[in-house]
């Protein structure tokens, strides 16, 4: 599941760093982004770690899944050092070290359980969730940098941890047609949609960082705590310090390594590039009328990138 996501998570951005800056709340960008192919092989990585991610919530807590869920940025991050050449200073060494610790204590400290069910009054509170995140994001769409990015990362986490409240029961269902009949399975696809979109935007309003530690935080925190007060969520009696010490360590580290990887990743989306202008040389003629009448596209081919469900 953490492999699957952090392969996504580099496919995806590639293919995002190249698609043109929406500046409303549109689903547009999800067709635009379905037009790159590596964003559909990053798109397949994530739906298999989202299947995975679903399986393992049958048993297994919230806090421990969707801190393995953001750690896939690690594996985002090694990928970068062996595929794309970024450097692997000493401190994101550390970090990746971090990371490996904490998802070690929530792993010896989350205790299997099946998942309570969280009936009607359950699936209301998704369904207004749903709403609110929606018309949040109408209105987040219009901030620009840092702020912008910080606001619908938020909302994106909001969008995929309620998507993770959804899965945790539905997961536990008898049978396929009681599966397809829960009303927690298109709440779980709506709100994987819409936090899906939300972060394509966030991350295109030009801080990577502040978009992703924005999401990791708000999707893992209030899935956690929904999880142990509603869902049965548990964690081996004593332990309740490792588990608590290796939630705060992993999501600390996730968000160490999105500040290690963006500028990287900026970099090497340059280095695509350059060959490509040097080439081409010196426009003439009909080229040069078409590149004069094309000035926004070609400044703003640095500043994109998206992620994850």
């Amino acid at each position: 599941m953490i492999v699957a996501y952090g392969f996504a998570n580099l496919l995806q951005s590639v293919a995002a760093a190249r698609t043109t800056v929406h500046h409303t709340f549109d689903p547009g960008l999800l067709l635009r982004l379905a037009g790159h192919r590596t964003y559909l092989v990053g798109l397949g990585c994530q739906i298999g770690g989202f299947v995975l991610a679903f399986l393992a919530r049958r048993d297994l807590p919230l806090f421990l899944v969707q801190a393995s869920v953001a750690a896939g940025l690690g594996v985002t991050a090694i990928l970068g050092v062996l595929v794309l050449k970024w450097r692997l200073p000493a401190a994101e060494v550390v970090l990746l070290a971090l990371l490996f610790a904490g998802i070690t204590a929530l792993v010896l400290s989350a205790r299997p359980a099946p998942s309570r069910q969280l009936g009607t009054a359950g699936s209301i509170a998704l369904l207004v969730a749903l709403g609110v995140i929606a018309v949040l994001g109408v209105f987040a769409v219009r901030l620009h940098g840092a702020p912008g990015s910080v606001a619908l990362g938020s909302l994106a986490g909001l969008a995929f941890s309620s998507a993770a409240v959804a899965a945790r029961p539905l997961a536990s269902a008898p049978s396929a047609e009681a599966f397809l009949a829960d009303p927690l399975f298109y709440l779980l696809i709506a709100h994987s949609v819409v936090g899906q979109l939300l972060l394509g935007l966030a991350m295109q309003r030009g801080s990577t960082t502040a978009a992703v530690a924005a999401m990791d935080a708000a999707g893992a925190v209030p899935a956690a705590i929904v999880g142990l007060l509603l869902l049965n969520d548990k964690i081996w009696p004593g332990r309740e310090w490792l588990a608590a010490a290796g939630f705060l360590v992993t999501l600390a580290a996730v968000i160490g390594l999105t500040r290690y990887a963006e500028p990287q990743q900026h970099r090497s989306v340059a280095r695509r590039r350059d060959p490509a202008m040097i080439g081409a040389g010196r426009p003439s003629g009909t080229a040069q009328s078409a590149a004069a009448s094309q000035p926004a596209q070609a400044s703003t081919g640095l500043r994109r990138l998206t992620t994850r469900s």
